[in-house]
């Protein structure tokens, strides 16, 4: 304890060690990570976004979405009972940037896919009100006449792909024709399907005459969560 004294009234020796044990705890941490061709476990399902759904990201980002929602859910037990499984890094390996959020004013969104139907999300939107009574959300109800913008959408999925997301040739080249499919209920969607597995598909404002921001939106919540099998995950825990 005399030692140990010598650093405490010694400023300067202090400051010394004190980088000292931290140069050495971050080269510990840090190092090893330029040895690792991945930090991330990939896991089967994840694929990047369709076009609509990224175009609906991008609306979702813009009007502040993730100012009140997160979307991840922590390994506590009384998240995983109210929201599902807890969310895992490779559910986030495409976000540019990440929705993880730092604040719930509302619910988190990581597994809000398939909770509800089309129809409750637009509503929802319109006048959260009408379906959560106790909601101090504000109405979106402009997003369901404000036409989707999609000209050059290929350039999005390009610029995405410089960032290490996987979009082929194939993809890009069809962007524009795989976003307008996704929301109409008449189209061909063989291909769009064969591209992004497990999409969903069909009219999501209920104007299938007209693609919207309301579309775009829908499509993007209605994939979150719905990827990945955690039937496999359950399955491998209750063996344990």
């Amino acid at each position: 304890m005399d030692k140990h004294a010598i650093l405490e009234k010694n400023a300067t020796l202090l400051l010394v060690g004190s980088l000292l044990v931290v140069s050495i705890g971050g080269i510990v941490e840090i190092a090893p990570l330029f040895y690792l061709e991945n930090t991330i476990e990939k896991v089967e399902g994840m694929r990047p976004y369709s076009p609509l759904e990224l175009a609906g990201r991008d609306i979702y980002i813009r009007e502040g979405c993730y100012v009140c929602h997160s979307q991840m859910i922590r390994p506590f037990r009384d998240e995983v009972e109210r929201y599902g499984h807890y969310s895992l890094a490779a559910e986030s390996m495409y976000d540019h940037p990440f929705q993880w959020g730092s604040k719930r004013t509302g619910p988190d969104l990581a597994r809000v896919g398939d909770r509800y139907s089309n129809e409750w999300h637009v509503r929802h939107l319109e006048e959260p009100r009408s379906v959560v009574p106790e909601s101090i959300m504000p109405s979106y109800a402009f997003l369901r006449h404000t036409p989707l913008d999609v000209k050059d959408f290929s350039t999005h999925l390009v610029a995405n792909a410089r960032v290490g997301v996987p979009y082929s040739d194939e993809m890009i080249s069809n962007a524009e024709a795989d976003l307008h499919a996704q929301a109409d209920p008449e189209a061909e969607t063989s291909g769009v399907e064969a591209r992004y597995p497990k999409i969903k598909l069909g009219d999501f404002d209920g104007d299938p005459q007209t693609l919207t921001e309301m579309d775009a939106l829908v499509a993007y919540l209605q994939m979150l969560g719905t990827l990945v099998d955690f039937s496999t995950y359950d399955e491998a825990a209750g063996a344990r």
